[in-house]
């Protein structure tokens, strides 16, 4: 996990702005809406601090608004592919 100094770093605000900007899909429930990125293979694992190809949209704090979520504290500074992951052939929450 990233400490509140790296978060605050220009090169951070730089990429985590670009990934949103091409995506705001949360890799974890599939939900738009995203407002943090957060390391696929994380940190404390090994993996890259900055590199583009290893973060990726996530709900942050405030949790999913679909889904309800808290899918960056679910996800934790576990490998992606260690995460429950929502898949649905319909979206329930999404209304009429």
């Amino acid at each position: 996990m990233a400490s509140g100094s790296d978060l605050t770093t220009y090169e951070y605000r730089q990429v985590r702005g670009r990934i949103l900007a091409a995506s705001d899909v949360c890799i974890v429930c599939g939900h738009g809406a995203s407002d943090a990125v957060d390391h696929i293979h994380p940190r404390s694992k090994g993996g890259a601090k900055l590199d583009p190809d290893n973060l990726a949209p996530i709900h942050g704090v405030t949790g999913c608004p679909v889904c309800l979520r808290k899918c960056n504290s679910e996800k934790s500074n576990r490998p992606l592919a260690e995460v429950v992951q929502l898949h649905t052939s319909v979206d329930w929450f999404a209304g009429p």
